[in-house]
């Protein structure tokens, strides 16, 4: 499982055997979620939560959003152009 990035003292995963669509797991401080990426051009969706208050995912989304197309370029790398 990579860790492409850390945003925030959270890791941004990209599984290597993972399902479509584009997404990524964010995890630290005990919490997980998944977010839909929306290549290319996103807002990235929130899929699963698990512990995050919803101050915590609003940051998250900014920062993913800041960085999509880095995560996009990521996910096309470890799984393949989009079909």
């Amino acid at each position: 499982m990579p860790t492409i990035l850390t945003l925030q003292g959270l890791r941004v995963v990209i599984y290597s055997n993972d399902h479509r669509p584009a997404h990524v797991h964010v995890i630290g401080r005990g919490c997980e979620a998944v977010f839909v990426l929306s290549c290319p051009h996103g807002p990235p969706q929130l899929r699963e939560n698990y512990g995050y208050a919803r101050q915590q995912l609003n940051r998250i989304v900014a920062a993913l959003l800041a960085v999509l197309t880095d995560l996009c370029w990521h996910w096309r790398q470890i799984h393949g152009p989009d079909r």
